[in-house]
This record gives structure tokens, sequence and C-alpha cells, in this order.
């Protein structure tokens, strides 16, 4: 199956020939811990999910968020499949430019065990919304300089306490839904 490799180190996109089998994509990371994001149409993108942790450059996608290398991988319906985006298309998807509020968050949250794509729910009304941190992130970065400052801040007292990350966030997911009403 024809999958891009995407390098974060080097930014190069390779054509890979990969034999898909139950544990391929573990394989290729050496990791048992995959994240999967589903950040292109008809394609995954597969990620280690200790590149955090191991701080990773990050990159984007489009708007997607990817820590460390990535594997892209077609998809048609609920099988895997030859990825079909041309590499020109890919290369102009992605931007290796993270901004100073990114790394300074990204480096923050290196040192917890949090994962950047598991979902959480925030209530919108009598509606409950499943969102991530990547999703916050995202939020605050396009907020107002003084609110990113907040976020930050509070962010690194969280840090610094006993207090949970997690929770510290999913708040601020919760005041971004509130905000927006």
């Amino acid at each position: 199956m024809k999958v891009w490799k995407i390098d974060s180190k080097t930014q190069n996109i390779e054509e890979k020939d990969m034999t898909m089998q139950a544990n391929s994509i573990y394989s290729f990371f050496n990791s048992i811990l995959i994240d999967e994001l589903a950040g292109m149409k008809d394609h995954i993108i597969y990620s280690d999910a200790n590149a955090l942790s191991n701080k990773e450059r990050a990159f984007f996608i489009g708007e997607q968020l990817v820590i460390g290398d990535a594997l892209i991988i077609g998809q048609n319906g609920l099988e895997e499949c030859d990825v079909t985006i041309p590499k020109i298309d890919l290369e102009a998807l992605i931007n290796h430019e993270v901004n100073a509020f990114y790394t300074e968050v990204l480096e923050i949250l290196s040192s917890s065990d949090v994962n950047l794509y598991r979902t959480f729910e925030v209530e919108n009304g009598n509606e409950k919304l499943g969102l991530n941190i990547e999703w916050v992130l995202y939020t605050f970065n396009i907020a107002d300089d003084r609110t990113k400052e907040y976020f930050i801040d509070g962010l690194k007292k969280v840090k610094d306490s006993t207090k949970n990350i997690e929770s510290y966030i999913q708040k601020m997911a919760q005041l971004a839904i509130n905000s927006a009403e």
C-alpha cells in the first residue's frame, strides 16, 4: 500500500510502500500508543502518541496540529487504501512554522501525560460537545494576546501545582464555548 511518511525533523515527505497488517502502524512508530487523526478528507494521519512527551517537532497539516513524524494512509469508507493526495498537494497543506503560543504551550504540556487528541465533554446549552486539547489550543491561539497570556499563565500555575492539567484545559474549553454564545 502506498503511504506518505512525513519526517518532522527534516520536513521531508517520502513515499513508502507498506504491507498493512494488524501491527503495521505500531511497528512503524515502534510504539503501542498511536494517535489517529481524521484531519484530511479520505485519509488518516497517524502519529506517535509519545511524541509530545518526547518533545518532537510540531507542524500543521491544514489546521490539524501534528507532533512528530506522521504517516498518512488513504481511507475508503472503513478500509485503508493507497493515499490519493498527490505529494505536491500535501506539501501545500503542510506548514512547519509553529508560532510562539503553540511552542510555549507544547513545551509546558510535554512534561505532563496529556494526550492532545483524547476527547472530553463540555456543555453548550443542553447539548454536550466532544472536544480535545488540540481544539482548545487552536481556539486560544486565535484569541487576542491578553487571552493567550491568561491561558499560558494559568497553565503554568496548574503545571507547578498538584492540580490536573486536563481539568484546567477542560475548564478553558468550557469558557471558550460560553464566550461564543
